[in-house]
Formats: structure tokens, sequence, C-alpha cells
């Protein structure tokens, strides 16, 4: 790309008006240029301009070229500078060179068209150094990106990430175990927010392609034509806007693992350690470990046709069914401070335990959006309670307040919380004269957690 030179000023300083004026005139049409008459004028006008060159005579009084550039330095410490003198004075040009990391040095009377190519070159100098400045900052914040995506994909891929000590969920961990050493295709079944990519990362960081890349795709997202072009990569001219070949995701993840979420939503043809690309007449081998996932039941879908048995055999090897949520009640207290630890972590904000009523309401809940819904649910409670303070049952949502759980009748233990704490309300109420939020602070709870605690209490 060609500069426009005239983006970067030029600074002369000179204690001669004619030598001002004829560089004004010489090169005032290829670049923007600012004059001084003295140092003490240059060094002001640096103050309020960021000249890419700076060039100033040796021989001046009051302040020399060499003491004035100097001095420049301190203010404008990435530009150029270029020193005038009419004089041999070796030891003044050697002081500059060494103080003022001096670009050229040039003699008086200059050459005209030389100096104007010195002054090209400069401000090219200046440019690059810049651009360089720029790069090198786009790679730091690159790197301090990539370091803070590695550690999140460290922290997500390890096994005890997968929290719960159900009997549904060690049934789980045992699988995920029995199966991560080999390159068997898993099936991993479960509801939405189940955690089904997280037990797929699980399998890969758990085998021997840990140290290979683990690439997840969501079929749903993507057409069938679409689809098959990023599996299987395609060549040029394969269809309009193919101007280049271009590796599938099998071949990107080669000696790792493909995830594909959402298989139910397509159908792709899977060969056995080959694939395809569009356009191309011979099948490529690949080392890519499959697994996929679904929220449907894939054999329900195969009896009624809307997908493919033979498909559906192939991948079905090794299944996985989560259970949901509302399956694993017990696990929802340890998921609940796990995923409390990760947000505070994210948002840098200290939170205490969740309160004893808190887990209660949570338990309750039957989450039709699984673990996803409860680590949203925690993350507006988080974005909610003040620094240090607990997590309380009224900073979840109305959903979660209005809800009588899963339906069923309210247990012994239920039935004598509710009793309790509507005798601790009336009694608070009381003693406030019926002013809630002066209750509410007894209480130590805010005002909008009485109201909801009194709505839930039929009060």
């Amino acid at each position: 790309m060609e500069l426009d030179y005239r983006q970067f000023p030029v600074l002369l300083v000179d204690d001669e008006p004619d030598i001002l004026r004829a560089f004004t005139f010489n090169y005032g049409d290829d670049f923007t240029v600012l004059t001084a008459e003295s140092g003490a004028r240059g060094l002001s006008l640096l103050e309020t301009h960021e000249p890419a060159v700076i060039v100033a005579d040796q021989r001046m009084p009051a302040m020399s070229g060499t003491e004035f550039l100097e001095r420049s330095m301190a203010i404008r410490p990435d530009a150029v500078r270029i020193i005038l003198t009419g004089y041999t004075d070796i030891d003044a040009i050697i002081q500059a060179i060494n103080r003022s990391r001096i670009y050229r040095y040039v003699t008086k009377p200059w050459e005209s068209e030389e100096l104007r190519l010195t002054l090209r070159r400069a401000v090219e100098a200046f440019h690059l150094v810049r651009e360089n400045g720029r790069l090198v900052e786009e790679l730091r914040r690159a790197n301090e990106r990539l370091a803070a995506e590695n550690a999140y994909l460290r922290e997500i891929e390890r096994p005890n990430e997968i929290v719960g000590e159900s009997a549904a969920m060690r049934s789980v961990l045992e699988l995920i175990a029995r199966v991560a050493s080999s390159r068997t295709t898993v099936l991993i079944e479960g509801e939405t927010g189940t955690g089904k990519e997280l037990v797929a990362r699980a399998i890969h960081a758990a085998g021997p392609r840990r140290d290979h890349l683990f690439v997840a795709v969501n079929c749903a997202a993507l057409s069938e034509g679409l689809l098959e072009s990023e599996l299987f990569g395609h060549r040029r001219g394969a269809f309009t806007g193919a101007t280049e070949d271009r590796k599938g995701l099998f071949e990107v993840a080669g000696g790792g693992t493909l995830f594909l979420d959402e298989i139910s939503e397509t159908s792709p043809v899977l060969q056995e350690g080959e694939v395809r690309p569009v356009g191309e007449n011979r099948a490529r081998t690949v080392d890519t470990r499959v697994i996929v996932a679904t929220n449907r039941d894939l054999e329900d879908e195969m009896k009624t046709g809307r997908f493919r048995e033979d498909l559906y055999y192939r991948l079905r090897v090794f299944p996985i069914r989560l259970p949901p949520l509302r399956d694993r009640r017990e696990d929802i207290p340890a998921l609940t401070r796990h995923l409390l630890g990760r947000l505070a972590r994210q948002v840098k904000k200290p939170i205490v335990e969740p309160s004893e009523e808190t887990l209660a309401l949570l338990a309750r809940y039957p989450f039709p959006g699984n673990v996803r819904e409860l680590a949203n649910e925690l993350e507006r409670a988080v974005l909610l309670a003040a620094p240090g303070a607990p997590i309380t049952d009224d900073l979840l949502s109305e959903r979660l307040q209005e809800t009588p759980g899963d339906g069923a009748a309210p247990s012994v233990l239920q039935h004598r919380t509710d009793t309790f704490e509507r005798e601790e309300i009336e009694a608070a109420l009381a003693r406030a004269g019926g002013v809630k939020a002066r209750a509410a602070e007894e209480l130590g709870i805010t005002y909008r957690g009485l109201l909801k605690k009194m709505k839930r209490l039929g009060m």
C-alpha cells in the first residue's frame, strides 16, 4: 500500500527565516511542514503536534540542535530525527547520534532531491516502527486471549468438571472411564442442557487424543448441503463460491475428536476412517474419533423414518444416556456451589455459600432446561447479589419462586419449614407494627425477598 506522506508531519527547527521559508517552499507539497525558529518554540510545538520526522539545525543560539533533539526525546520518543549542519562539527554529531537516536545528518547547503528522498525514507521508517508496534500489541492481546481460552478449555476438559455423586452420574462417569482410551464412536443422549458436550470433552481429555484438537459442530445450525462441505471439505469449483480447496473438519480434527451435536437434525454420510471432499472422486483417510449427541430418542426417530436406519446402527456403538437434573436432585447442592464458584471467578466477585433456603428452593424446582437453566439462574443471582453476600432465595427468578416443584405433595420437612417461616414472618411484622421494610431488615432479607416469601406462603 502506497503511503500518503502528508499524513506524517515534518518539523523543521532552524533560527534562519530564509531556511524555514525555503524548506516549506520545496517540500510543502510532499509533506505537512511545521516550522519553528528556535529550540524552545520547537519543544512547544511538540506538545501540541505529533510529527513523524524532526529536522533540526545544529548551530542555533540559546539551544543547539543537539540539545533540542535530546530534549525532544522526552516528548516524542518515537519521532525520526535528522540533524542539519553547515560545519565540520564531528563531536556534536557523534553526541547527537549517541543521545538522540539520530536517523541521518545532512550538510548545508543540502541537495534538494537528496533531502526529499531522505525525508521520505524517514517517514517510511517511522511508519514501519509504528506498524510493527501495532502488530506486536495485537499479537500480545491475541496471545492473552489464547492463553485465557486455553486455560478455560483446560478447565472444562477436566473430568472432575462433571459434578455429581448421584447413582446416575456415577454410572455416567464409569462409562466415560471405560470408553475414553478407545476410538469407539460414542452416542450421547440427553435432554437439552444436560451437559452432552461436557461429557464429550471429558471423554476426549481422558483418552490418548487429549493433546490433539477437540472440534465441536452444531449440526442443527447448518443446512445439510453446507454441513457436508464443513465436515468433508470441498475442492475448488465444486459449487458456486468454492474459490479454493478447503479441508473439512474431519481432517482438521485429525488425531483428535470431532463432536457432532444434534446429529438427529441431519444425516451426513459417515464412512469409517475416510472422507471424500465435495467435488473430489477419491476418499481420503482420516484418523478422527467421532462422538455424536442428540436430545431426541434416535430409535424413535429411526422407526418413524426421520433418521436413517443404517446411520443409527453405525452411531449407536457405545451409548451414554445423561439423566435430566430432576432425576438427580441430590446433585443440585454440589452443582450449585460449583457453578457459583466458577461464576464468581468469571465476574471477579466474592460470593458466600448459598443459603439453605436457596438450596431447598432449587432442589424443589424441576429445571426443564437442566444444568444450563440452573447455571443461567445462578448467573442472574450472582449479578444481583452484593459483593460478599450470600445467594438468597429472593435473588432467584419469579419462575422458581412461584413453581411448586414437580407437583408432588410437600414433604413433612418442607411443611414444617414453611410453618416456621410463616411464624417468624408474622412475629417480625407484629414487632415492626406491620411495616414490611422494617420486618425484612430484622429478618435479614431484602424487602422484595420478604414479599416473595409471603406470596409463596400464602400470606
